[in-house]
């Protein structure tokens, strides 16, 4: 027991190893903030490409389709070594100098918006078809009706799951430290390597479970509070 405290539990490497551990949970939250507002712009445009009347829109709906299949069945860790080592490999101008932030974010994005992508079509199929009939009624374009009636209801349904999908992405955040971002987990290892000492890690994890758990209990809350709006409302 001793042997487990001093390996993983240190009081004297925790402290040590804190200050490096947390400059590198710094980049991890960057990379989740940066991926997130990407992947809700980029989500929220390919599901309402999917939902898109007519012949002529059905390439972009094939489009769109493949592109989330594709990337919700492809492991996060296969698209960052992808990104991160074939992007530079290529020595295309503007492309293959990029930092490896900029990979880990790309990475972050292309697989989570493909998740989130059917967290909004969910929530826009979700809004009855008697509402975008009747702003069409009122004289109000496709597009008017998605803008002004359909998606402003659908993104309120859908903001527990967005939050669930996000604390995934804030620990995959974790794994883009193969194609070498210094985040935590890598400074960590680094940590553990040089001083044959796994605290480091204990000290990641902690930081990581400190902003999961809130976001776990804010996202329980607006569920509850879902529910209990939607019994008043059928009362």
């Amino acid at each position: 027991m001793h042997q487990v405290i001093n390996t993983f539990f240190s009081p004297h490497d925790f402290r040590v190893a804190f200050p490096n551990v947390w400059a590198g949970f710094q980049v991890n939250l960057k990379l989740m903030v940066v991926a997130e507002v990407l992947v809700l712009i980029l989500a929220l445009a390919l599901a309402v490409i999917r939902g898109l009347p007519g012949r002529g829109a059905r390439p972009l709906r094939a489009l769109a389709i493949v592109y989330t299949d594709f990337f919700r069945g492809t492991p996060l860790i296969l698209v960052a070594f992808v990104i991160g080592f074939g992007l530079p490999a290529l020595n295309v101008h503007g492309i293959s100098s990029r930092s490896n932030f900029t990979y880990g974010v790309i990475a972050l994005t292309l697989v989570y918006t493909a998740y989130v992508t059917e967290v909004y079509r969910a929530g826009i199929e979700s809004v009855h078809p008697s509402q975008r009939m009747a702003a069409r009624s009122l004289g109000l374009s496709y597009w008017q009706a998605m803008r002004y009636v359909v998606i402003p209801q659908a993104v309120r349904r859908v903001i527990p799951p967005l939050l669930n999908d996000f604390i995934g992405l804030q620990k995959d955040t974790a794994l883009v430290s193969v194609i070498g971002v210094a985040e935590a987990a890598l400074q960590s290892q680094a940590y553990s390597q040089t001083y044959a000492n796994f605290t480091s890690y204990t000290v990641a994890a902690v930081l990581f479970v400190l902003l999961t758990i809130p976001l776990a209990r804010f996202t329980d809350h607006l569920i509850l509070a879902r529910e209990l709006r939607e019994r008043a409302t059928a009362t």
